[in-house]
């Protein structure tokens, strides 16, 4: 069937809640395949690159043209800022009592401008220090009849996380109970060293007696500085069926529903997109718009992120990402909640509180583009650790969110990128 006439997803098939299901259920056993023929897929690595070498095949039988595209990466570099941190913070202790209060300050500065740039801003601040890698996109384009005059892409990222400690120990409290003392014993240690070398000297510092008590303080934060030594463990990459080959399989949904109905629209190209090392720090998304930056301005492109869809009650759309340092485009996220709407659902806007996802980094180098997400902000017990896998997805998440994606495709290809729909 050629689109020559303005549809709606629900008008675009005999029965669409039978076939949502059907495409939800292609969706969910990719996900078990994946995470029963590869496993964990850490960025970077040959099971990152065998998922997506499967998802290149799949996407063969829907797509008319399918690229896998090789980028360079520095496996642990992203991640790797929490170590330093950590390493950091107790050799400033060490040259504290040495009476080296200005070596103290310079390494205190340093573990707080990596928290800053590789945390907050996803800079590639600590790139050069780690071992290089390749990793790789799958993009697979879904021509239309007749010219392209815009373009949408949905997104997931196929690598997993290494499992973080304290989320699998004790879930969020534990979480942030070692990230917050550690981080505030970073500030202190700082402040320490500042004073001190202000009342003391750079070297060979004779701290008056407040002064000293404070250096003796600083003792307290030694086991969060430890603690975060640990923080990710580098042994156990994690299988990531939820976060995010939720998202990856729900975006060659799209397009195996589009090829499997004869539906081709007439100037809308509709992309699936397989991202590399999300994990590694957005690197993936961020090499594929650097890489293609000229043909995705040429014509209207919009971004459709998908991440982790499996807490219902938590789908939201986010506005803000990248720790909310980074606005996502608001007519794409309009685009989103008027799909969300004709899916049933009225969905909040929220924000990636820390961390970021793919849309952020899409969106810093000018291209249209938001998330749609399904997780609890706690973060939940699953999060990066050893529980999320195939059998802890929750299928009714990832039927709304594929419902979101048709209803949001078959709006854009009427109206395009709008303010409001």
């Amino acid at each position: 069937m050629k689109r020559g006439m303005a549809l709606k997803a629900t008008e675009s098939v005999k029965n669409y809640p039978s076939s949502l299901r059907m495409y939800t259920n292609y969706a969910t056993r990719e996900i078990k395949k994946v995470c029963k023929e590869v496993g964990p897929r850490a960025s970077g690595t040959e099971s990152e690159r065998k998922a997506q070498e499967h998802f290149k095949e799949e996407m063969k039988t829907c797509a008319d043209d399918v690229q896998l595209e090789e980028f360079e990466m520095h496996k642990y570099a992203f991640m790797g800022w929490v170590v330093i941190d950590g390493l950091s913070m107790l050799l400033a202790l060490l040259f504290s009592f040495l009476k080296m209060p200005v070596v103290s300050l310079v390494l205190a500065v340093i573990a707080l401008v990596c928290l800053f740039a590789e945390f907050l801003m996803y800079w590639e601040f600590l790139d050069p220090l780690f071992p290089k890698a390749i990793s790789t996109n799958v993009i697979g384009k879904r021509k239309p009849t007749g010219e392209v005059k815009r373009r949408i892409i949905f997104a997931g990222h196929v690598d997993s996380s290494y499992e973080w400690t304290y989320t699998h120990l004790g879930g969020k409290n534990l979480l942030f109970t070692v990230g917050i003392y550690a981080v505030v014993g970073m500030i202190f240690v700082f402040v320490v060293s500042l004073v001190s070398v202000i009342k003391g000297g750079a070297v060979n510092a004779e701290l008056d007696g407040f002064v000293k008590i404070l250096q003796y303080v600083q003792l307290a934060f030694i086991p969060g500085f430890i603690a975060v030594l640990f923080f990710t463990n580098f042994k156990l990459p994690v299988d990531g069926a939820n976060d995010n080959l939720s998202g990856c399989t729900t975006a060659i949904a799209v397009l195996k529903f589009l090829e499997d109905n004869d539906i081709r629209f007439e100037n809308t190209e509709v992309c699936a997109m397989t991202a590399g090392s999300e994990e590694a720090g957005l690197r993936g998304s961020r090499a594929y718009t650097k890489r293609h930056l000229k043909e995705l301005q040429e014509v209207e492109t919009v971004y459709f992120g998908m991440d982790t869809l499996r807490d219902y009650e938590d789908m939201a759309i986010y506005s803000r990402d990248m720790t909310g340092t980074v606005k996502t485009d608001p007519r794409v996220c309009a685009l989103m909640k008027k799909g969300a709407e004709m899916a049933g659902l009225d969905l909040p806007y929220s924000s990636v509180y820390l961390g970021a996802s793919d849309a952020a980094a899409v969106s810093k180098l000018g291209v249209p583009a938001a998330t749609l997400a399904a997780m609890n902000p706690g973060p939940p017990k699953y999060y990066h650790t050893r529980e999320d896998t195939a059998d802890n997805l929750i299928p009714k998440t990832v039927e709304k969110g594929l419902d979101i994606c048709l209803q949001s495709l078959f709006l854009y290809d009427e109206q395009g990128l709008k303010e409001s729909y």
